[in-house]
């Protein structure tokens, strides 16, 4: 199935540093682990540790494609820009969803409404995805960071492979056959603008942009035969070399062959006049004529063209699969011997585990109301059973692992020393009352030291609250919320850094990027309260904010210990003792860690999600969405997105206020 590869490639890192701290241990019991066939290992590195770098001195001594999954576009990216950084030499690809906005095709059955697909497709994300299965169809040095986006359906890999269209100096292909070829694999004509995905005739000039490359190819003829082809920077019309032999990959994963084609075809109307018949014989006249109006414009654009807006709906028909089988994702693009890191696994295997049950639900009401046929299902996420059964090595990365990872794992590494010696942070318990007047106090010793605090509430409306209260109090503070965007969210933290602001407020300071060397002081606000914002977890992840400083200290305002608490105390106690320990007999001394002020220029990746609207016609409308944002906000909670649960939570509270419905 995979096309002919380049010549081998050894991964090899360049680091302006080498190993330190637990680093060289850790990266020779995993290594050492994969070499003697354990399937499964957790490194479990605090906050500052370098986990990053000992993944990629794994990965330089096993020698394996590796696909790095992360559980949001923004992890991603700045992934994707370490290991760029770390592996110069070899292909670092960035796998995520090319939906810069995607509401998905819905049906509310409560008040019959239909909603269509919309979306707002990132180009640049979509070259990026075909550069990835492209470099793992042509190379072994290859390493692929991925979003949750790795396991929903990809065109069959096969077609990607077959299709391809090769050009080379010595075959008698004319230009038109040429030409006709492309258009075949759906690349499109555009003298004007030319971009990727596109070609070009200019007389006896033809020139390709594959959907996969920086760089473009320039064909000329001598009347019917090819006399060069030359490789060349489209921006700048410069050339770059001449090339004997070139490939062009599809413009689209689901390209597929002509007799495919047809044969998809044919099955597609069958399956559309079964699905019209039941519909007739159930006595649901509207369904009937719903399915059988949009497949066969859906049909008739397949005909005509080789494609059509959801062909991803027909997929299990383009492909060599039956229905109920696995869809082929990117992990399919793979060799069958590749390396799956779970960075964050505590976060993202949950939300692995939950993609194909919330796409089963919305796709099944589709097709009972006759907007989809039934093998509009196969287009799916893998469930967590065939997503264990297409990866083999598999190394999860948390400072806290969940309870799976450490069931599964043959081999748990810990890796508590930090390359900077730091220890973890000094804990202190102080009393709820007058926690916002003390908080001033302390904010500001920091501010007058030239170092910064990060400060969490419990609720929306207490983090907003704060953070005015803390400008009316002199204080130089901002809120950081979950409908911050991207672009906002980098603007606060480099304000934080530069010390144009003193403290961030929030609700959740796990997500990335606050790992701030300057801030000295993470604050959290009624740490004794049970729920998902003050869990074990929560607090030992919050805490380690404040361990990338050797002033590092966290100040937890309680009337009470709660069970967490002494949970999180503990661990991070035993971990501050072990850290200590191998200064004090090494000879170690801890200095805050030096880090750039910069910010990931990768497209797509904002998350910001539009949770709910609050005005209902009917009771049972309320209720409905109600129940849907429970789970949503259980999925966050299991997710440790903690910020986003408290916001779910807070619009199912203001929905119940507005429509007058009591909690049960």
């Amino acid at each position: 199935m995979k096309s002919k590869k380049s010549e081998k490639k050894n991964f090899h890192v360049e680091a302006p540093f080498t190993p330190a701290g637990d680093q060289p241990k850790a990266i020779e019991s995993l290594s050492k682990g994969f070499e003697d066939g354990i399937d499964e290992q957790t490194l479990l590195g605090v906050t500052g540790s370098g986990k990053t770098n000992t993944v990629s001195w794994v990965l330089e001594n096993i020698q394996k494609p590796t696909l790095i999954i992360a559980h949001n576009k923004t992890l991603a990216a700045q992934l994707y820009d370490e290991f760029k950084e770390l592996f110069p030499d070899n292909a670092v690809e960035y796998f995520v969803s090319y939906y810069d906005y995607y509401q998905p095709e819905a049906y509310v059955s409560s008040s019959d409404t239909y909603i269509g697909k919309d979306a707002s497709i990132n180009e640049d994300i979509e070259k990026l995805r075909h550069s990835a299965t492209n470099s793992l169809l042509t190379r072994d040095d290859v390493i692929v960071i991925a979003s949750v986006s790795a396991i929903y359906g990809l065109g069959d890999p096969s077609n990607y492979v077959d299709l391809a269209t090769e050009i080379s100096v010595d075959s008698d292909m004319s230009r038109d056959e040429i030409v006709e070829e492309l258009v075949d694999i759906q690349y499109e004509r555009s003298d004007e603008d030319f971009k990727q995905g596109k070609f070009r005739l200019r007389g006896d000039t033809l020139d390709i942009f594959p959907m996969y490359s920086r760089n473009a190819y320039r064909i000329s003829f001598w009347g019917e035969e090819i006399e060069k082809i030359r490789e060349f920077k489209p921006l700048e019309n410069e050339m770059v070399e001449e090339q004997e032999k070139i490939l062009i990959r599809p413009a689209t994963h689901y390209s597929a062959p002509d007799e495919r084609m047809e044969n998809a075809i044919e099955e597609i109307e069958e399956l559309m006049q079964e699905r019209i018949q039941q519909f007739k014989d159930r006595g649901d006249e509207v369904a009937a004529q719903r399915i059988e109006e949009r497949t066969k414009f859906d049909l008739e654009m397949m005909r005509e063209v080789g494609y059509t807006s959801g062909i991803e709906n027909y997929s299990v028909h383009l492909s060599d699969r039956e229905p109920g089988d696995p869809p082929y994702t990117l992990l399919d693009y793979f060799p069958d011997d590749f390396l799956t890191v779970i960075d964050e696994s505590h976060q993202t295997v949950p939300q692995i585990k939950g993609q194909y049950e919330g796409d089963r639900s919305r796709k099944e009401k589709l097709i009972e109301n006759g907007f989809r046929l039934p093998t509009a299902q196969d287009n799916r996420p893998l469930k967590f059973e065939e997503f264990q059964e297409k990866t083999d090595k598999m190394l999860y990365v948390s400072a806290t692992p969940a309870d799976y990872e450490k069931e599964r794992s043959g081999q748990i590494v810990e890796q508590i020393v930090r390359p900077t010696y730091l220890v973890d942070p000094t804990i202190e318990i102080r009393e709820t009352e007058g926690q916002v007047e003390d908080v001033i106090a302390e904010i500001e010793k920091r501010a007058q030291r030239d170092e910064r605090t990060l400060v969490t509430a419990l609720s929306v409306n207490m983090a907003e609250n704060l953070a005015e209260f803390l400008q009316d109090s002199g204080i130089d503070a901002k809120y950081m919320h979950h409908e911050t965007d991207t672009l906002e969210r980098h603007e606060i933290i480099q304000e934080l850094r530069l010390g144009e602001i003193d403290a961030i407020v929030g609700i959740n300071l796990l997500r990335e990027g606050l790992d701030i060397p300057e801030v000295s002081l993470v604050a959290i606000l009624e740490a004794d309260q049970t729920g998902f914002l003050r869990s074990e977890t929560a607090l030992v992840q919050t805490m380690g904010r404040a361990a990338r400083n050797k002033e590092g200290h966290v100040l937890l305002y309680a009337d009470e210990k709660s069970e967490a608490m002494k949970s999180a105390i503990s661990e991070t106690q035993r971990r501050r003792e072990i850290q200590k320990e191998f200064n004090k007999e090494n000879d170690k001394t801890p200095k805050s860690i030096e880090k750039d002020i910069n910010e990931s220029t990768l497209p797509g990746s904002d998350e910001d999600e539009d949770i709910a609207e609050t005005d209902f016609e009917t009771e049972d409308e309320a209720v409905e969405r109600i129940k849907e944002l429970e789970e949503e906000m259980e999925q966050a909670a299991e997710n440790l997105e903690f910020e986003l649960a408290a916001e779910i939570r807070d619009k199912i509270d203001q929905i119940r206020e507005e429509n007058n419905l009591e909690a049960e």
